[in-house]
């Protein structure tokens, strides 16, 4: 059963991220979790999600814009790493609300609340069709890497507001798509050593089988979803994006994620 559904996340996931950017772990974090310990659950989407990231890398990334990489990524990367030194700094921070649904015991952060809302505004504003007519100029693509990487080293939800930045700066959907693989993939680079770690404590453990079955039904959904690309307009990619960006919201506003 382990199997089924991991994999079964693993490739649809796969496949719907390739267009948002973003949604992957979220996804698949709590399908390991169904099976796994948390500790052991957090390092085998690690894997997959960096080995995916990878994989779409070799399938796009010629089509990455390196200008908007340099100017979006590297604010992106060093503001990750103060986004999560300030988390380890209010790690003690009292959660707002705490409630149970299903017997699990769900809580409701200051920063979860906080970045929740931020997603949902420009979920919102994402079916304006005002806001359909707007675009962030390249002035506008450092401002957008400091606020998508400090909430996501706070959070880990760097990918939802990258991509919420990155869809509104003119870029073609291929180039889009190629730009935030190589932002993303570069974010976890910077990551790797936590990931190190997680799986070296856990090495005895971990089920090898399963996560090279999820890792090749990741990379089988990267590739559906970089044929289905050129079906997409970029309003339809806009569209997807709004839609995951509420999805991921309320999760967190509702403290599911």
């Amino acid at each position: 059963m382990s199997f089924v559904v991991i994999c079964t996340v693993a490739l649809l996931a796969s496949g719907l991220t390739f267009f948002s950017g973003f949604g992957l772990g979220t996804l698949l974090l709590p399908a390991f979790a169904l099976f796994f310990p948390l500790e052991e659950a957090v390092a085998l989407t690690a894997v997959v999600h960096f080995l995916n990231g990878l994989f779409k890398l070799a399938l796009v990334g010629r089509h990455a814009d390196r200008g908007v990489v340099l100017r979006f990524g590297l604010p992106a990367i060093a503001a990750a790493l103060a986004g999560a030194w300030l988390l380890h700094a209010l790690a003690g921070l009292a959660p707002l609300i705490t409630w149970t649904a299903g017997g699990r015991e769900l809580t409701i952060t200051p920063v979860k609340l906080t970045v929740g809302l931020l997603l949902l505004v420009f979920a919102v504003l994402e079916f304006s069709p005002r806001f359909g007519k707007l675009a962030f100029g390249p002035r506008w693509l450092p401002v957008g890497g400091v606020l998508s990487g400090f909430f996501g080293g706070l959070s880990g939800m760097q990918g939802a507001l990258r991509s919420a930045f990155l869809v509104r700066a003119g870029l073609a959907k291929e180039v889009f798509v190629a730009t935030g693989v190589v932002v993303s993939v570069l974010i976890d680079f910077t990551r790797l050593g936590v990931y190190a770690r997680a799986l070296a404590t856990h090495a005895a453990d971990l089920q090898w089988g399963l996560l090279a079955a999820a890792v090749l039904a990741a990379f089988a959904g990267a590739v559906l979803g970089n044929l289905y690309l050129k079906k997409l307009t970029m309003r339809g990619v806009q569209r997807i994006v709004a839609t995951m960006l509420f999805l991921v919201a309320l999760g967190l506003i509702g403290g599911l994620l």
